[in-house]
């Protein structure tokens, strides 16, 4: 150690030693050097600086491009409950090529004169186990109840061209249905997208339906956006839900989600499978559904069977439909509107509904949000029995 020490310390010296003999060299090598060709070599040091920074630049947006490409095309998994197919489901095979799952429950008793057809929540929502046990009242009241998942959702096909799912395939699938039973008319209980859905097939079909039940309905479209400011009497007491809908969006969505929606609205095309779409649909209607409640003790878990596709595109042909305020206007059949206390749909647009049919009336259901039957179950079914029964 002692002789590694003395040794380390020679050397330093004799480094020293040679720096201090060298450095008159290394002066005079420097002077020549930028002397006459100063200008030309900084020139050379000046492109040979900008070509690497030009390099590392682009090296840099490679890195970007690559990360942002995974992020988007990637394919993703969610931590959602598996699809199941339901026992006893029966299916329609439209003329239009729609193939429809949907739930038949018998009437019970003395049988009334027209079915009643429940028409989901959406677009590309679906038939829930809830909704089939609470439907299953109305049948113990002699109705024939059929409940049906929309194209590209639940129990329902997937359409090969997503450019398929619009309103008219909608409604065009409802007035084959109805044809498909034999019914003079029958009876719409519509929920939320199914409101409006009921609304604008009521518009054009008038006929064929004895009275509209509408269950916290969405705006009628074109949405007349000045009626969100419209604020209720008196008489009515509202209060908004612990969450929004706002709030359910921005925690589901990425980057690929995002993606996934821009390229099917311009280009009608798809860059994740129906599988992963839907499972993705499954977990953010979790995330949104939360603000569907009074109680966020009633928040209800993941439910596979969402249509991911569908909603998209049925959403952006929603909003290119044209304005059946004037037809309906017209229409006289018995309306019934009902509303939770913590909706999350504005007064104005449920107002609306009160003011365009002319033989409407309003319930308003205490303790309950944008889905009545889930906190309100009983007092749901009693209203509706209530308005059929008159």
């Amino acid at each position: 150690m002692f002789l590694a020490f003395h040794l380390e310390k020679d050397r330093f010296k004799h480094n020293i030693e040679l720096r201090s003999a060298l450095a008159p060299v290394l002066t005079t090598y420097k002077d020549l050097l930028f002397s006459q060709d100063t200008c030309l070599n900084r020139r050379d040091i000046n492109h040979i600086m900008k070509r690497k920074t030009v390099a590392v630049i682009s090296c840099a947006l490679f890195v970007v491009v690559l990360i942002y490409s995974f992020e988007i095309f990637y394919p993703r998994k969610y931590i959602v409950p598996a699809f199941q197919q339901r026992s006893g489901t029966q299916y329609w095979n439209l003329p239009d090529g729609s193939r429809i799952g949907y739930t038949f429950i018998p009437a019970s008793g003395q049988k009334k004169t027209f079915p009643i057809i429940y028409l989901h929540g959406g677009p590309g929502g679906h038939i829930s186990n809830h909704d089939i046990q609470v439907f299953k009242s109305f049948a113990d009241g002699g109705y024939d109840v059929y409940l049906y998942d929309q194209i590209g959702s639940g129990q329902s096909e997937r359409l090969a061209n997503i450019k398929d799912y619009t309103v008219a395939r909608h409604m065009e699938d409802l007035k084959e249905i109805i044809q498909n039973l034999h019914a003079e008319k029958v009876i719409l209980v519509g929920q939320s997208w199914g409101g409006i859905l009921a609304a604008l097939f009521a518009g054009e079909n008038a006929e064929k339906i004895d009275k509209i039940i509408f269950t916290c309905p969405g705006p009628v479209y074109p949405v007349s956006q000045n009626l969100a400011a419209i604020q209720p009497p008196d008489s009515i007491h509202l209060r908004d839900p612990f969450y929004t809908n706002q709030q359910g969006n921005k925690k589901a969505n990425n980057m690929r989600t995002k993606a996934m929606t821009f390229f099917a609205r311009q280009f009608g095309k798809k860059i994740a499978s129906d599988r992963e779409a839907d499972d993705f649909a499954t977990y953010l209607n979790y995330e949104v559904d939360k603000s569907t409640v009074c109680d966020t003790a009633h928040i209800l878990p993941a439910d596979a069977g969402s249509g991911y596709y569908a909603g998209v595109m049925s959403y952006s042909s929603l909003l290119k439909v044209k304005d059946p305020r004037g037809k309906i206007r017209q229409l006289t059949m018995a309306v019934l509107v009902m509303k939770g206390e913590c909706d999350n749909q504005k007064w104005g647009f449920t107002h609306e509904y009160l003011e365009l049919f002319r033989n409407s009336e309003l319930k308003m259901i205490p303790a309950a949000g944008h889905f009545i039957s889930v906190e309100q179950p009983r007092l749901y079914i009693k209203t509706i029995m209530d308005f059929l029964n008159k």
